[in-house]
C-alpha cells in the first residue's frame, strides 16, 4: 500500500474510532436515561415526588451530556435511539408536570427538538389514563375528569401537527392511538360517573323507605 492509500486508511480509522466511541457512550448513556424516566414515571404514580425530582435532574443532566457530547456527530444525536430515549425523559417530565397540575415546560426549557418534546406529550396520554383509571378504583373524582380535560386538550394540540413523518418522526401515527385510549377513558368515566349517581340515589332511597319494624 502506498504512501497516500496509507493515510486514507489512517484517517477513515481514527474517523471511525471516535464515532464507535460516541457511539457506544452514548448507548449506554441512552439506555440509562431511558431507565430513569421509567423509575421517574413509576414514582410519579406513587405520589413520591422528592424522588420524582431527583431522577428527573439527573435524567436531564443525561440529557444536556448527550447534546454535549455529540454535538461533533450529529448523525448519532439525531439517530432513533438517541432520540427515543430523550423522548422517554421527555415523557416522564411531562407526565409528573401534568398530573401535578403544574405549569408544562417547553421543548426549549427541556432542552429538546420539537419533534422529539411531541411524541413525548404524546406518550403521556398512557399514563393520564393509567392515573385516572387509578383515581376511578376509589369513586368517581373531578380530578379525573382534570385529566380527561388534558387529554382531549393534548389530541387536540397533536392533530394539527399535519407535516410529513420525516419532519414529526412518526407522531401521526402515536395520535392515532392517542384517539382510542381517549375514547376508552371517556367510557370508563361515563360509567364511573352513573355508578356513583345510582348508588347515591340508592342511598337516598334508603333513607326515605320507613325503618324495619
Amino acid at each position: 500500500m502506498n504512501d497516500t492509500f496509507t493515510e486514507i486508511a489512517d484517517k477513515c480509522h481514527q474517523c471511525f474510532e471516535a464515532l464507535h466511541n460516541a457511539r457506544e457512550n452514548a448507548l449506554k448513556q441512552a439506555r440509562l436515561l431511558t431507565r430513569l424516566s421509567a423509575h421517574a414515571i413509576r414514582a410519579v404514580h406513587r405520589k413520591e415526588n422528592k424522588l420524582v425530582q431527583k431522577l428527573l435532574k439527573e435524567a436531564r443532566e443525561i440529557t444536556e451530556q448527550l447534546k454535549k457530547d455529540l454535538k461533533l456527530y450529529p448523525s448519532l444525536y439525531y439517530s432513533g435511539y438517541t432520540q427515543d430515549a430523550i423522548k422517554e425523559y421527555a415523557e416522564a417530565q411531562l407526565t409528573y408536570h401534568l398530573i401535578e397540575d403544574l405549569p408544562l415546560p417547553m421543548p426549549e426549557q427541556l432542552g429538546i427538538e420539537h419533534a422529539t418534546y411531541l411524541r413525548g406529550l404524546a406518550e403521556t396520554i398512557g399514563e393520564l389514563r393509567r392515573k385516572c383509571l387509578d383515581i376511578l378504583r376509589h369513586g368517581y373524582s373531578q380530578d379525573a375528569e382534570r385529566l380527561l380535560s388534558l387529554m382531549d386538550e393534548i389530541y387536540s394540540l397533536l392533530v394539527t401537527m399535519d407535516f410529513p413523518d420525516a419532519i414529526t418522526r412518526g407522531l401521526r401515527r402515536q395520535t392515532d392511538l392517542v384517539r382510542g385510549m381517549i375514547e376508552r377513558t371517556r367510557a370508563d368515566l361515563t360509567l364511573s360517573l352513573r355508578e356513583e349517581r345510582l348508588q347515591k340515589s340508592l342511598r337516598s332511597l334508603e333513607e326515605q323507605l320507613p325503618p324495619k319494624s
